[in-house]
């Protein structure tokens, strides 16, 4: 069973069926309910929210929820974020989910009213109000459904398919103090690291951990695959380069999912979380198929280790090391503070096996 869509009207509501049993096989285990810390929800409501919101976001405004991203006027990540479309006391109106923890870039309340002018828009922080959660597992959309309304409904849940990749599962605010209605038959989450281990796994990146504010590129993010980028769409704030990159430019690094092990070790579940934002850097492994004497033995800088659990992580890497390392030519090494980790780390990248072939075919971009 499909998951509907949010329609535009009143905040949509979940409920589990009576008859949930038969949508889906999986067992209890198999599904996940995770809250997710660190995220804020704002309310941005009025009769020009639509048209406000349209002009400083890089995906066109639906009418169903979706991800998208807000970037600087040189088309740098600022906040990645999924955009609820919610009718409030019959005000057109939008609920957005974003990643709430100070950074570089300007608070985001503080941004939207600084472009608000003379529109007809009210932004209020209604993080008190609102928690977010996610779930997944086998068929995990297809367990609940999707109501506009009806008095048996005992929680307000908004919800939506996560779209970012094939196995995401679904996304939802969920009044504060409450749990999912569809939280029956899950398992809670035992803390924040089984999300984080599920987004890797997928080559999500999500958030200022994987998606530097300030710093970051959007399709250095794979915000491309994910669908948070219209390339067809009209003027938004960021638009020139986006849009520059991805018609005429180059994409050299890409985040994807890595796995952490030391020298002479394999993968093991047990390996501890490695700082953020390390340094990732390919060495020259020798050959003696080829002349590599004129060749350096290091090559320019590689990339930088994100998220990481259990000797999984995400990394921003360059993809012309990716090849190296799948050819056989380059190994990568994180670079650890000596009186930290006297070991040698290894970093092996894994292609996601959604992304497109080629890399570059960017069909899938809407």
């Amino acid at each position: 069973m499909n998951l509907p869509r949010l329609s535009l009207g009143r905040c949509a509501k979940i409920k589990l069926p009576s008859q949930a049993a038969s949508y889906s096989t999986a067992s209890a285990s198999e599904r996940i309910c995770a809250k997710l810390p660190n995220r804020g929800v704002l309310s941005v409501s009025g009769t020009d929210s639509k048209t406000f919101l349209n002009g400083i976001v890089a995906a066109s405004i639906r009418d169903h929820p979706f991800y998208t991203v807000f970037l600087s006027a040189q088309g740098r990540v600022l906040y990645d974020v999924f955009i609820y479309p919610c009718t409030t006391d019959g005000r057109p109106g939008f609920l957005i989910d974003f990643d709430s923890r100070s950074s570089e870039a300007t608070p985001l309340i503080t941004m939207l009213k600084r472009h608000i002018l003379r529109s007809k828009v009210r932004v209020r922080d209604v993080s008190e109000e609102w928690n977010v959660w996610a779930v997944w597992g086998v068929r995990s959309g297809a367990i609940f459904r999707i109501e506009n309304g009806g008095p048996e409904y005992t929680r307000d849940t908004i919800g939506a398919r996560d779209l970012r990749a094939p196995n995401m599962g679904e996304r939802l605010l969920v009044r504060s103090g409450d749990k999912p209605a569809i939280s029956i038959g899950c398992d809670l989450a035992r803390d924040g690291s089984q999300y984080i281990l599920h987004r890797i796994k997928n080559a999500v990146p999500e958030g200022q951990e994987d998606i530097v504010p300030q710093h970051a590129f959007p399709m250095d993010s794979n915000m491309d695959m994910m669908g948070g980028l219209d390339f067809r769409k009209g003027c938004y704030v960021g638009q020139e380069l986006t849009v520059r990159t991805y018609h005429t430019g180059v994409i050299r690094k890409r985040i994807m999912p890595v796995s952490l092990s030391q020298e002479g070790l394999g993968h093991s579940s047990d390996t501890p979380s490695l700082p953020l934002h390390t340094s990732i850097q390919a060495e020259r492994l020798p050959s003696s198929s080829s002349d590599t004497s004129n060749r350096p033995t290091r090559p320019r800088g590689t990339g930088t280790l994100l998220s990481n659990v259990n000797g999984l992580g995400l990394a921003l890497l360059r993809l012309e090391h990716v090849d190296g390392v799948e050819q056989g030519e380059l190994e990568m090494n994180l670079v650890l503070p000596t009186d930290q980790h006297s070991a040698k780390w290894m970093v092996r990248p894994k292609r996601p096996t959604w992304w497109p072939t080629p890399l570059d075919d960017s069909e899938h971009a809407k």
